[in-house]
């Protein structure tokens, strides 16, 4: 549940008032939610802004103008160490967006989510409005590499292997929106993360698309190529706020 880009801050004002949800399958779903450790990597794309129109569902959010025709694509890859809501895989598919006539409050939204463990993407859909599906996302690691390895509805679909970069600096945080639809209503959802310092060399990025649905939309916004913008960080933080519905 990363957006994993630089921090922009419109519209991200936190609550931050300790509130409990209920619980889902015997666990309390309590906000703030604290993730402790995370190893997470952000890739950036400029991409034709109408390519990215195409893939973003409803009509509460329109893709964020970044100049030229261009939209921003995120893919951000977050092994979860300790979470509340399990150690599991994730890779966000994500677009820097805004609501509509509201064209200071960027944020990322996720068109897909896949992750590979039940419960939190159970909790996501429920809680959060977030397209989490259960998916095989592999996160492989050498002294050197990481590779991820995705895979939806059985089907090859992305696999990525850049540097295990070091980090230039202790992690930054930042505070931004995710944005969502719970039950057909847009929701912002307030965050701070830290946001990984490893630059890479995009130059060194691989990327491989396979054959689901999910590969032709990133294909049909001109993937695979090297990333604008690569960051890679271990031992990261976030915390995640109450969801609260956008109007």
């Amino acid at each position: 549940m990363t957006d994993g880009v630089q921090g922009h801050t419109g519209g991200a004002m936190a609550d931050t008032t300790a509130r409990n949800w209920g619980s889902i399958d015997g666990i309390s779903i309590d906000f703030p939610l604290t993730v402790e450790h995370m190893n997470s990597a952000a890739l950036s794309f400029m991409v034709p802004a109408g390519a990215a129109a195409v893939v973003l569902p409803g009509d509460a959010f329109e893709v964020a103008d970044m100049g030229d025709g261009q939209a921003m694509l995120v893919l951000a890859l977050a092994d979860y160490v300790r979470n509340p809501w399990g150690d599991y895989n994730e890779v966000n598919f994500g677009l820097m967006v805004h609501p509509v006539g509201d064209p200071e409050s960027v944020g990322a939204f996720q068109w897909r989510m896949p992750v590979n463990q039940k419960f939190t993407c159970k909790a996501g859909n429920d809680v959060m409005g977030l397209p989490k599906t259960v998916e095989v996302v592999d996160f492989e690691y050498s002294d050197s590499n990481v590779s991820v390895n995705l895979e939806m509805g059985g089907e090859p679909t992305l696999r990525i292997t850049f540097p295990r970069v070091e980090p230039l600096g202790d992690p930054s945080t930042t505070t931004t929106l995710t944005y969502s639809y719970l039950h057909g209503k847009p929701m912002k959802l307030p965050l701070a993360i830290d946001l990984p310092t490893g630059m890479i060399d995009g130059s060194k990025v691989e990327i491989e698309l396979g054959t689901s649905a999910a590969a032709m939309e990133l294909a049909s916004m001109g993937l695979p190529k090297a990333p604008d913008l690569a960051m890679w960080g271990e031992g990261l933080c976030g915390t995640f706020e109450w969801p609260t519905s956008l109007g």
